[in-house]
């Protein structure tokens, strides 16, 4: 990567990004903390039969098992699976010691969630003039303190910092520099983009966009047209083109709380009652931070697994726990009769407003 701290004329110094990304995280930890779980396939979440993975190590990855993955799935495709419970105060903890790492050499760090965040070194405390040797230390660092692995992304914006650290993983780095930039996107399947889904793959698919090449060689009328808001952030990556800057201290964006039931509920009482203590966990959140919201968005996920959210949107921030509920028992309430019983229900609130030190987002409970 030209690195170099020289500006010539007006142009601006070419930025320096880095995204770190932990490796399998939750379940690293807890192989380090067991070593009769090392080299064994590990999942990290529960092994009842409603249970979700909520990390898996490498070497469950290789049998498919995967974050979200139902565990009586993951089982099947894994019969030697391990599973463990969360330790969420402890992955905190590691995370704040992580944190502390990144911020000796720049205070702008935009925190992910607990195992990855981006850096903005293009001016960074130590005077390092590599953003690939400020990435070495930092992880050389981090495996020193925690005995934890990390990889690292190096480019020049946000976008290509965190495809290069999927390109190495685990434990290592990669540099796209300007000059890559255009050519590594090109040949890149749509599926692979950050911030493309599987929904939203299907759709270019449908278009006959497969690779980074084809959505450049569209329009950005026709991209806006297929793809909404969306269309124009296609259009500019498939270019390696990402403005966005790396924003310390982001605010957050919603405060959630869901929980999966036992047993699949479908009567709007049994639902309403489950919804009491979700809005509980929220509001003691609300209270704690000053946080106040004007969205409330209700999440349900059937038994098929199949998930729709409704919304719902007040002029001024909900003033009290009360409200709250009536706002979310108010969405359940229009979808009633539901078609398909319920597995899972999530509360959340956004258009968040007053905060101190916010995160992107925090999901309370599990």
């Amino acid at each position: 990567m030209n690195e170099s701290d020289t500006v010539t004329g007006e142009a601006p110094p070419v930025r320096k990004i880095i995204h770190i990304d932990m490796d399998a995280f939750y379940a690293s930890v807890e192989q380090r903390d067991n070593p009769e779980l090392r080299g064994k396939p590990v999942a990290v979440g529960g092994s009842a039969e409603r249970g979700v993975v909520a990390a898996a190590s490498y070497e469950a990855r290789q049998f498919g098992v995967r974050s979200a993955m139902p565990s009586v799935t993951a089982k099947r495709q894994c019969p030697d699976l391990i599973f463990v419970r969360p330790r969420f105060e402890v992955y905190k903890a590691i995370s704040r010691q992580i944190r502390d790492i990144f911020a000796e050499h720049t205070p702008v760090i935009e925190p992910l969630s607990l195992d990855e965040a981006y850096l903005d070194v293009t001016e960074n405390l130590q005077g390092i003039p590599l953003a690939r040797d400020i990435a070495l230390k930092i992880r050389g660092k981090i495996k020193a303190e925690t005995d934890l692995n990390a990889s690292a992304g190096i480019s020049y914006n946000k976008f290509l910092a965190k495809l290069a650290s999927d390109h190495r993983k685990p434990n290592g780095q990669f540099v796209i520099s300007p000059e890559m930039g255009l050519a590594f996107v090109e040949t890149l399947p749509v599926g692979k983009f950050h911030g493309i889904g599987p929904a939203t793959a299907a759709k270019m698919n449908a278009l006959g966009l497969f690779t980074g090449l084809d959505i450049r060689n569209q329009t950005l009328a026709f991209m806006n047209a297929n793809f909404g808001k969306s269309g124009a952030y296609y259009y500019w990556i498939s270019r390696g083109v990402d403005e966005r800057p790396v924003r310390a201290n982001r605010i957050r964006k919603s405060i959630g709380a869901e929980t999966t039931f036992s047993t699949d509920l479908a009567e709007f009482d049994a639902l309403a009652t489950e919804l009491k203590p979700l809005v509980d966990k929220v509001w003691r959140h609300c209270e704690a931070t000053g946080h106040r919201g004007r969205t409330v968005t209700l999440k349900i996920k059937f038994a098929d697994f199949e998930i729709i959210t409704r919304s719902k949107s007040v002029p001024a921030a909900v003033a009290g726990r009360d409200d709250l509920e009536r706002l979310a028992s108010g969405l359940l309430e229009v979808e009633m009769p539901l078609p398909k019983r319920v597995r899972l229900l999530g509360v959340s609130l956004s258009a968040l407003q007053v905060g101190d030190e916010a995160e992107p987002q925090l999901t309370l409970g599990v």
